[in-house]
């Protein structure tokens, strides 16, 4: 007697946005997924949050790509509020996966087979991980966003970029948000994206409390698509600015608003996180003072505090 074997049930994927005022950079990153190659069946649906754009954003979208679900913000959620309330939507129906894709990058042709390809082979030797894509820059190619290490020194916390290796999975210990696929077993347990941060730094936490809970990451190989790193120009690490400029910039939602670094350095900074807490404010003071002295001080910012425009 023959038993019929069932083809198994291709993984329903939800592709989560958030944007605003990048009406083009939003509809490429569309276009990116949309034209995804099929290797690999999925039921994909795509929820993108538009945080109170001016510039057409959303009547754009919904000409080109109909099918998207367009959720409206008032302009006050920024990357992790936009990301958390597009999440939350998607939770409600229960997907196999939720993949976090920030509106500036690009997908190349196989990059969500490459992710599912990647979970699916963690799954088969028994693990249940998020599986985090490398972005390179357009132009010069090299590594910008992807999974992160984790250090512990008596410096504090040191978090050090992981490069895609070509053919194979590599561990890491966090990540960057722009391409990242979390499974569903981990988005019940794990739970959303932390409401203590409006913008930046609630990705690298999302990553180590996933790892708290027992979970473990791993970057996919290769590069999944492209993302121009953000520029220091107009930020809080611009040491060209002036002091009131740079510290009016570090204490913005874009920046790292001290109440939510403060949350942060103490979950993940190890015992030293107080000293940790107040680096940026003195390096930002310090870069700027030698440089109104004659001295030209290197500040090298940690991954997890370069902040991110509003997605």
């Amino acid at each position: 007697m023959h038993t019929r074997m069932e083809t198994p049930k291709a993984p329903r994927v939800a592709a989560l946005l958030t944007c605003f005022n990048r009406r083009e950079k939003t509809l490429s990153a569309l276009g990116s997924i949309f034209s995804q190659q099929h290797a690999i069946p999925r039921e994909l649906t795509v929820i993108l949050v538009d945080d109170g754009s001016t510039d057409g954003t959303t009547e754009a979208v919904a000409s080109a790509y109909p099918a998207v679900h367009i959720l409206r913000g008032d302009g006050s959620l920024f990357w992790n509020g936009g990301m958390r309330v597009a999440f939350a939507e998607a939770m409600r129906s229960d997907f196999d996966y939720y993949l976090w894709l920030n509106d500036d990058t690009s997908l190349f042709p196989g990059a969500l087979d490459r992710l599912l390809a990647s979970a699916h082979a963690l799954a088969r030797q028994g693990k249940t991980a998020i599986v985090t894509g490398s972005t390179c820059d357009p132009i010069h190619g090299g590594r910008t966003y992807g999974g992160i290490r984790r250090q512990l020194t008596w410096r504090g916390l040191q978090l050090l970029p992981v490069m895609p290796l070509s053919d194979s999975l590599q561990p890491c210990d966090t990540m960057n948000g722009n391409c990242t696929l979390i499974p569903r077993v981990i988005a019940g347990i794990v739970g959303n994206l932390d409401a203590a941060f409006r913008h930046s730094i609630g990705d690298f936490d999302y990553g180590f409390r996933a790892r708290s809970a027992g979970f473990e990451l791993y970057v996919a190989p290769g590069y999944v698509g492209t993302c121009a790193r953000n520029s220091a120009r107009g930020t809080w690490r611009d040491q060209t600015a002036p002091l009131a400029a740079r510290w009016r910039n570090l204490v913005s939602p874009k920046g790292l608003p001290f109440k939510e670094w403060l949350i942060y350095t103490r979950r993940h900074c190890g015992p030293l996180w107080p000293l940790y807490t107040l680096s940026p404010y003195l390096k930002t003071l310090l870069g700027v003072g030698l440089r109104a002295s004659g001295y030209k001080a290197t500040v090298r910012p940690k991954p997890s505090e370069a902040s991110r425009e509003s997605a």
